[in-house]
């Protein structure tokens, strides 16, 4: 068993423009290896990452303090505290998180830690693949990208 307390856990904080929030890597305090957790603030009109979802890994999200928005393939669903939901590894788990509340935001987002992993922005119209470690994970990676969807080559060279 492994254990730690969140106070002991330092922010690492994330800004690009209207990404914006703070996070502590729980699972990666205890070395946890199967198993992600983190705890996120997003701030008061601020978003989290962009909007994806995982071809490998589930992710679900615990609403500790706050009240948000949580963009879906299907629209907003409102987010309030004691909300848990679950985002299956495939399409119909898009998400991204909004803050449209005055105060700050407090949720877990916890995840299987599967790899290789490939990650769609579909409103980004990129992908990233992830070898060696999954989105998330502290171990090198043997191979990682970002690449465009739109970007198209023929197995065989001609």
């Amino acid at each position: 068993m492994e254990k730690v307390n969140e106070s002991t856990v330092d922010w690492k904080a994330y800004d690009r423009e209207e990404t914006v929030f703070r996070r502590k890597e729980l699972s990666s305090a205890v070395d946890a290896s199967d198993l992600g957790c983190s705890l996120y603030e997003l701030p008061a009109g601020m978003r989290s990452w962009p909007y994806h979802y995982h071809t490998a890994n589930e992710e679900a999200i615990y609403v500790l303090e706050g009240d948000g928005q949580l963009k879906t393939a299907d629209g907003l669903e409102s987010l309030t505290a004691g909300d848990f939901v679950t985002l299956p590894a495939d399409e119909s788990g898009g998400h991204r998180i909004i803050n449209d509340g005055d105060e700050p935001l407090r949720y877990l987002m916890m995840s299987t830690m599967n790899e290789p992993d490939v990650t769609i922005y579909p409103e980004m119209n990129k992908f990233g693949v992830y070898v060696g470690s999954p989105p998330g994970g502290r171990d090198e990676r043997t191979f990682e990208g970002y690449y465009r969807i739109d970007d198209e080559t023929e197995y065989w060279d001609e």
